[in-house]
């Protein structure tokens, strides 16, 4: 811009298109350098997959009302206590317990579910509840988790957590 504020002298920077660089092949050329420099790691790629399959228009979304390490009083000389998570969505609760051997967990109110471990690059664990709502799986997940829970007709996902 000269002193009149006259951008014809020379293109003004401010403008779209007006600009001395042409922004699109320095962009083109950071993405190529992050790729190779700093690549997205496989699992992380994996998550996003999973969390995009998350957006079933039809699913509920299972709020976290309780979780252990947030609510729950410190015990002085406990060590390794499992951490207990409460999600909500409408009238159907999900309780968890997570642990270094796997998730415990019971739909309320009591009713057979078919319940899916979301989580990492490995596919997810397929889990039943009994006719009480109980579920168990031996092997913890080995990082951020969801559950997706398809009660009768109605498919409840809760929130992504990291165990």
């Amino acid at each position: 811009m000269n002193d009149r504020g006259n951008c014809r002298e020379n293109p003004c920077p401010d403008e779209p298109g007006g600009g001395p660089w042409d922004e699109d092949p320095l962009e083109q050329e950071l993405r190529q350098a992050a790729a190779v420099l700093d690549p997205v790691p496989d699992h992380l790629l994996q998550l996003a997959v999973d969390a995009y399959a998350l957006h079933d228009l039809d699913a509920r979304v299972a709020e976290l009302t309780f979780d252990s390490l947030v609510d729950a009083l410190p015990v002085r000389g406990a060590t390794d206590t499992p951490r207990m998570l409460t999600f909500q969505a409408g009238e159907l609760t999900v309780d968890v317990e997570v642990t270094g051997e796997g998730l415990t967990g019971q739909v309320l109110p009591p009713q057979p579910a078919r319940i899916e471990v979301l989580g990492g690059p490995q596919p997810g664990t397929s889990l039943t509840a009994d006719e009480l709502g109980r579920f168990l799986t031996g092997t913890p997940p080995a990082g951020p988790f969801a559950l997706r829970l398809h009660t009768g007709g109605e498919v409840v996902v809760t929130e992504w957590l990291r165990a």
